[in-house]
């Protein structure tokens, strides 16, 4: 690899602005993605309590929420009361200035405040704004609240999610906020793509449930076409076989035997036994899939012979996938997570040192790109106020005192 020069060092979207609406996850999820890329993120927040997830105090670190400190790294708060005229006129003026607004309010409630998107778009016409909500911002249900465990029941994953005759179970992570500011994120740069040839902004809607239904992928796929449910199968693949969890002599592993290749080695080099390449059930995926309650029994009881280091050995000497069950704390001592650049440390002006996952995109750009911790609430207002809107001393001080802004102590 050459070496980069100093413009290729650069951060893919430096010099954007954003003003940040959100709070919670799944809008801060995307406006998170955007500072890790180099934006200015403007972190519009209330001056009474802030973003709803910095009082989420379990679980903390020396009392700052991990649910707030996982979402908002490299932005800058700026404490504001959006329910006062002159708070909502602070924020038209950085919109002034800005390019790109994100909101996840439930639908209407930008609007009541005056910071909705026609508004802004008559003060701001390249102004890309998105919108993350529930159900979107049109229809019947726009205006129920979108929350993730919701989400996941009523679009379809609890059913697909947990043992075969147990309850239904939700991912163990709020992952339908996470895909849909993700899906926020991509659409905001592919507008700003537009934007460079069109030269004005446009509206996003992004709905949580339309999101998570794109993301049932084959199992939404195989209902629409063929009217296929599928079922709640553990921790086992219904069209690929072997591939789930195994029990070993000394506890769990799981086994992704994910082509026919691959189910080759693992007879022959793994568990050695090549009449279960030879028998004609297990000849082909669909095959082992459609013969599963023969196949699987077999291979359990082999598995109980040996210890999980041992067939978690031979699968990595032989490329098959395998691995332990690991806890969290398992999985950052892992030597992928302990890679250079995986896990970073900034500096937290009253917590000290502070560990957090460094973005995953990938870029070159990244590697060595300057980090900033999650702010503390209105640690930025002042320097907004005075550095992008030009705000006298005494003008700061006023507002302060009104309640119109909130400064960091």
């Amino acid at each position: 690899m050459t070496n980069a020069t100093p413009a290729s060092r650069s951060l893919p979207l430096s010099g954007l602005k954003v003003v940040d609406l959100t709070r919670v996850l799944s809008g801060p999820w995307a406006t998170l993605a955007l500072a890790d890329l180099g934006a200015e993120v403007w972190k519009i927040e209330s001056v009474k309590g802030g973003d709803d997830s910095r009082a989420w105090s379990f679980p903390n670190y020396k009392g700052m929420s991990a649910y707030y400190m996982c979402a908002n790294r490299n932005k800058k708060s700026v404490a504001v009361d959006l329910k006062t005229p002159r708070g909502v006129e602070i924020i038209h003026e950085l919109v002034k200035q800005a390019d790109i607004v994100v909101e996840n309010f439930r639908p209407g409630t930008t609007q009541r405040l005056g910071v909705g998107y026609e508004t802004l778009r008559a003060i701001n016409p390249r102004i890309i704004y998105c919108s993350i909500s529930g159900f979107g911002q049109t229809g019947e249900e726009s205006e129920r609240p979108g929350y993730d465990f919701v989400m996941q029941a009523e679009t379809g994953f609890m059913s697909i999610t947990g043992e075969q005759d147990g309850t239904p179970i939700r991912l163990g992570i709020a992952f339908t906020d996470v895909i849909s500011g993700m899906t926020g994120t991509q659409s905001i740069l592919a507008a700003l793509y537009q934007r460079e040839r069109t030269g004005v902004g446009q509206f996003i809607d992004i709905s949580m449930a339309h999101t998570s239904l794109a993301t049932l992928v084959n199992a939404g796929t195989a209902y629409l076409n063929g009217g296929h449910e599928m079922v709640r199968s553990g921790n086992s693949h219904r069209t690929i076989v072997p591939y789930q969890l195994f029990e070993a002599s000394d506890g769990y592993f799981v086994l992704a035997v994910g082509n026919d290749r691959m189910y080759r080695d693992f007879c022959l080099n793994v568990i050695k036994r090549p009449d279960l390449i030879e028998d004609p059930r297990f000849e082909t995926v669909h095959l082992r899939a459609e013969n599963r309650e023969v196949l699987l029994p077999l291979l359990e009881k082999i598995m109980t012979g040996q210890s999980r280091g041992h067939w978690i050995g031979l699968c990595r000497e032989h490329s098959v996938p395998a691995s332990e069950v690991n806890s969290i704390s398992e999985a950052f001592n892992t030597p992928s997570a302990k890679k250079e650049g995986v896990v970073h440390t900034v500096e937290h002006p009253k917590l000290g040192p502070l560990k957090l996952v460094s973005s995953p995109h990938g870029l070159e750009a990244l590697a060595h790109a300057p980090q900033t911790a999650p702010p503390l609430l209105g640690e930025h207002t002042e320097e907004v106020l005075r550095d992008v809107l030009h705000y006298s001393p005494e003008e700061i001080g006023g507002l302060g005192q009104d309640r119109v802004i909130g400064l960091a102590d």
